[in-house]
């Protein structure tokens, strides 16, 4: 089968997935906020998973793009078969553009306090904010997004509409291909630039006083590892219902290798980031995981176990990554540890912040606050029940878009010039030591 059926038993196991995850978010809003910071009713549980999982989401979304530009540009073939999941999941930038917007709106509305820099009389008090506020500000946050990511989405709309529309060329006709190429090649070095600013925008300046110059291909990589897994996951998803029965076991180890290989890139940054830094002893980024080995041993642990040390011992062995129910456990260990990850990145900043802010504006729980700020607090110190609830809700919401667009072309692109080795891969192997 050519044409994905969207079933209504699908997209109401979907549906109920994204009502979990809108009813785990109104339990978070209004009765999930810890007790020692819901005095100041800032609601940081909740913005700070829906923040979460909007940067983790709209991420895989833009990494999906950012392959496809890639692989396109260095001829590759073998994806060929299943790149329209790909196309699928860069569409997901529109939603994605709508999710970061509302964080947006809550910083001109004053509806959270995620970052520190937001507070305007913080800012006057401090001189290293004060450095920063060319940057960090409420009118580059919301235009500056609106900008990156709607450029993101023209190149995503573009590559789609390119790909789609050389299913109806007359066979031997590469000039939409060809076309495409320019595209992907131009997309390149814009989205290299421009992720960097937005996760410095996004993500690192929860923590407004910390940077890191490995920040970003630490982030990056992250969302790499986790689009790849749930590539995987996708295309089990899809054979399992008798589409793509022409992708083959080789598919599926050249994508786990991609995720070996990159779980093993991603952990060469979280050495660089964090070995390096402290052993250079830079006091000011040192204190970032100074705060995490201290106060989060759970998170900075359990990051480095299920991101390197699971899928290092499961994935290093060849015949590992030819077994669909070891790639189907090891892709979504991977998917919920990098979600676990962009966790860790988010959560402890955020409730700095949320705790400053507490200190600034409510005196008499300053001390309380403070006091209680190492201990352990629901939903920051390790993810809860409705954290979990809000994965899946936010992933059925993913898939629910992505699954709507695969309904408006052909599963496999028919005309493209590298169908034929796609169809054809192989990958060359000697399976008799593991």
């Amino acid at each position: 089968m050519n044409q994905f059926t969207f079933e209504a038993k699908t997209k109401n196991t979907l549906l109920g997935f994204m009502a979990l995850g809108v009813v785990c978010m109104l339990l978070t809003y209004f009765f999930g906020e810890p007790e020692q910071i819901s005095v100041a009713h800032l609601h940081t549980r909740f913005w700070s998973n829906f923040l979460q999982n909007a940067i983790f989401f709209t991420g895989i979304a833009f990494i999906s793009l950012f392959t496809l530009a890639a692989f396109t540009t260095a001829y590759a073939g073998w994806h060929v078969v299943f790149k329209r999941v790909w196309e699928a999941y860069s569409l997901f930038l529109i939603p994605g553009l709508i999710l970061m917007l509302i964080v947006g709106a809550g910083i001109w509305g004053h509806f959270h306090h995620l970052y520190h820099w937001t507070d305007t009389e913080a800012v006057a008090a401090d001189e290293l904010l004060q450095g920063k506020s060319g940057f960090l500000n409420k009118f580059w946050y919301t235009f500056g997004t609106l900008i990156i990511v709607g450029i993101w989405i023209f190149f995503a709309k573009k590559l789609r509409q390119l790909s789609v529309a050389e299913d109806n060329l007359a066979s031997g006709d590469y000039s939409l291909h060809n076309k495409a190429r320019i595209f992907a090649a131009a997309f390149l070095p814009i989205a290299a630039y421009s992720s960097a600013v937005i996760l410095w925008e996004w993500l690192m300046s929860i923590d407004a006083h910390w940077f890191s110059t490995m920040f970003a291909w630490y982030a990056t990589a992250s969302w790499f590892v986790g689009a790849f897994a749930l590539t995987i996951l996708t295309l089990v998803i899809l054979k399992s219902r008798g589409y793509y029965q022409n992708v083959t076991r080789d598919h599926l180890h050249d994508l786990g290798k991609y995720m070996f290989a990159f779980s093993i890139f991603w952990t060469y940054l979280w050495f660089s980031q964090y070995m390096l830094i402290w052993f250079g002893n830079i006091g000011e980024e040192t204190i970032y995981f100074k705060q995490r080995v201290d106060e989060y041993p759970v998170l900075f642990y359990g990051n480095l176990i299920l991101n390197f040390a699971l899928p290092f011992l499961i994935l290093m062995r060849n015949k590992t990554k030819r077994q669909y129910g070891t790639m189907i456990f090891t892709s979504a260990l991977v998917f919920f540890g990098h979600w676990w990850d962009f966790f860790y990145m988010v959560k402890p900043g955020a409730l700095n912040t949320a705790n400053e802010a507490l200190a600034h504006h409510a005196g008499e729980h300053a001390q309380e606050a403070a006091h209680q700020a190492s201990s352990f607090v629901a939903g920051f110190t390790i993810p809860g029940l409705l954290e979990i609830g809000t994965l899946f809700g936010f992933t059925a919401f993913f898939l629910f878009v992505v699954f709507n667009h695969l309904t408006k072309a052909s599963l496999v692109p028919g005309l493209d010039p590298y169908l034929e080795e796609s169809l054809h891969h192989e990958v060359e192997q000697d399976l008799s030591h593991g």
